[in-house]
């Protein structure tokens, strides 16, 4: 079973990333955002499913096991069943349907890899695709530099990040991804290849480039939280990951001085225009305490799925405001919809997550000496950033929204599940499995049919949600504020 997840997963992975950076290039039948979306809702059906069944028909999956999945089942269940009451609404089972499988198959994956032993396998796969794609990115983004800057263009933004019509939706994969790209020249077989290193040196300051061009302070804020947490945690071990990180920075802010100040200012008479940064809120906390109000509307169960988008305005400060689609922190939004009791099974996971990660932490900094360059060690600090920053991210922008941060968080969640579960050996091929009898694993594939019922009656209604979108785009166009209709859920022009 191990293996042939590995090759799944993996395989899930490479098309996730060309679709996500290079959907400009690809011949996609509706339109970058769109496909990805409907890539995501392929994925986390396939990832959620697969293992949990090829566990279930080889009787493999013991208590002990079922244990671990347990609170992630819960959040999913509470997703469902907190949207359940609101059944006669409109595309009621849309956004809890890709909440739910998403969290499934993050946990369950990353559960698969670990009690496989093969959990390190794929993040060193994993470390490898990110940072080659990053490259193949970066290095396209300066030949967009290149006509942008002999066109006399000054305002890049316009420009790159390309393939992503939203900035935010680059700085979202930027939060998973940085805090990563060092462990490439740290793990794996490449790590000793000159000619690697330098192009994730070059890959790794062109994405920080981009980053200071956009001024995502998300992004930025996200990453210095999960950076300091990440050495906080591990303290000198995380020394050789953090020196790699730090130089990487070192280099954007050159990449960022030659191509966004040098050049420019012998070109013309001005340096490239960038974004203003804000030292304010830029107008988020009428938003969070909009959300705030509404979670206790109708406490602990919220309002229902995208009731931000219908439910009447219940603060003077909001309803000045323009009808925005999202509150830009996702636990508000939560929280506004599904009500504290689905905070309240999220959080369980995370307690999960943490207590699996300090019994896994504390024997590593054990069993690896004081001086030493543990793989698994790097591996478990960079991810550990990379979770954290987004998990931050989330609480000011739409992190968790955007099909393109879905996609590349999935596989990093993944990894981080799969690093921190304790590992088991696979079953030799020569060694038969005793079989359950049929009562004891009935549950299991009662289960695992609901699963896939279920995949498929929630892909049924995410393409009827497409369709109705395409129909409303029109009368959007017509009456921006009308129209801005929770359909829109698949058109990456908009904030939700």
């Amino acid at each position: 079973m191990g293996r042939g997840l590995l090759v799944l997963v993996s395989a899930i992975c490479v098309l996730a990333f060309i679709l996500v950076l290079f959907s400009d290039f690809l011949p996609l039948p509706f339109g970058g955002y769109a496909d990805q979306r409907f890539f995501l809702v392929a994925a986390t059906g396939l990832l959620a499913a697969v293992p949990f069944l090829s566990f279930t028909l080889k009787s493999a999956l013991r208590s002990a096991q079922c244990l671990v999945l347990l609170p992630s089942f819960m959040l999913c269940l509470a997703f469902i069943g907190l949207a359940a009451p609101f059944w006669n609404q409109a595309y009621t089972w849309v956004e809890p349907g890709m909440y739910s499988f998403y969290f499934m198959a993050a946990i369950v994956s990353g559960a698969g890899l670990a009690w496989s032993g093969i959990g390190t396998v794929f993040v060193r796969f994993l470390i490898l695709i990110i940072a080659a794609t990053c490259l193949i990115y970066g290095l396209t983004s300066v030949n967009v530099y290149l006509f942008a800057i002999f066109d006399g263009v000054t305002k890049l933004i316009d420009f790159i990040p390309w393939g992503f019509v939203n900035i935010r939706y680059w700085s979202h994969i930027a939060t998973w991804c940085l805090p990563l790209m060092p462990l490439a020249v740290l793990v794996g077989p490449l790590k000793d290849v000159r000619s690697w290193r330098i192009g994730v040196l070059l890959g790794a300051g062109m994405w920080w480039w981009i980053l200071f061009l956009t001024t995502g302070r998300g992004s930025a804020l996200g990453i210095a939280f999960g950076v300091m947490l990440a050495v906080l945690l591990f303290g000198r071990r995380a020394f050789p990951w953090l020196k790699v990180f730090v130089t990487y920075l070192a280099v954007g802010i050159l990449i960022w001085l030659l191509l966004s100040v040098l050049i420019p200012t012998m070109l013309s008479d001005g340096g490239i225009h960038v974004r203003t940064v804000h030292a304010g809120d830029s107008g988020r906390l009428p938003l969070f305490i909009e959300a705030w109000q509404m979670s206790f509307q109708n406490f602990p169960f919220g309002m229902g799925p995208q009731s931000w988008l219908t439910h009447e305005r219940l603060t003077a400060a909001y309803s000045a405001a323009g009808k925005l689609g999202h509150p830009h922190n996702m636990y508000l939004m939560w929280a506004a919809e599904y009500g504290w009791a689905l905070i309240a099974a999220l959080g369980v996971v995370v307690l999960q997550a943490i207590r699996y990660f300090w019994k896994i932490r504390a024997v590593m900094l054990v069993e690896s000496a004081p001086n030493a360059s543990d793989e698994k060690l790097l591996m478990l600090a960079a991810f550990t950033a990379s979770v954290s920053a987004a998990l931050f991210h989330a609480g000011v922008s739409a992190v968790f929204m955007a099909p393109g941060s879905m996609l590349a968080g999935l596989f990093v969640l993944i990894g981080f599940w799969a690093l921190i579960l304790p590992a088991g050996a696979e079953p030799s091929p020569s060694v038969e499995m005793p079989q359950q009898p049929f009562f004891f694993r009935l549950p299991a594939l009662v289960l695992s049919a609901i699963l896939l019922i279920g995949w498929v009656v929630w892909s049924q209604d995410v393409w009827g949600y497409y369709q109705d979108m395409r129909e409303d785009e029109e009368l959007y166009y017509k009456d921006v504020g009308e129209g801005m209709l929770p359909r829109f859920w698949f058109h990456g022009n908009f904030p939700r």
